[in-house]
């Protein structure tokens, strides 16, 4: 893996989220308690709604448009909803999130 400094823990508020900019798109990083953060694809499988601006709950986004429910772990669709969203590597290390480019490079290919 090849992690790179994407910014500060405290820049993504508990049960909030924060864009970056990749050349594979829009990440979404949400966060989910103290220390939990998942990074997914921005763009909801369903009609391509900013999921950054949906709802975290658990571990969990219900996208702002249709009110469609992805698991941050898996990328799943939950409910009688299909589809999946792309998950990526990220981590906290002393207060920065690290997220892995290599995966990145990987989704595009």
């Amino acid at each position: 893996m090849n992690w790179t400094d994407i910014g500060e823990l405290a820049a993504v508020p508990i049960r909030g989220s924060r864009i970056v900019k990749t050349q594979a798109g829009c990440i979404a990083i949400f966060r989910t308690s103290e220390t939990e953060v998942f990074a997914t694809s921005n763009t909801c499988a369903h009609k391509g709604g900013p999921l950054n601006e949906g709802i975290v709950h658990d571990k969990k986004i219900t996208c702002p448009l249709h009110n469609w429910v992805f698991s941050l772990e898996t990328g799943e669709a939950q409910g009688a909803d299909e589809g999946r969203i792309a998950t990526y590597p990220v981590k906290v290390e002393n207060d920065r999130l690290l997220l892995d480019i290599d995966a990145l490079a990987t989704a595009t290919a």
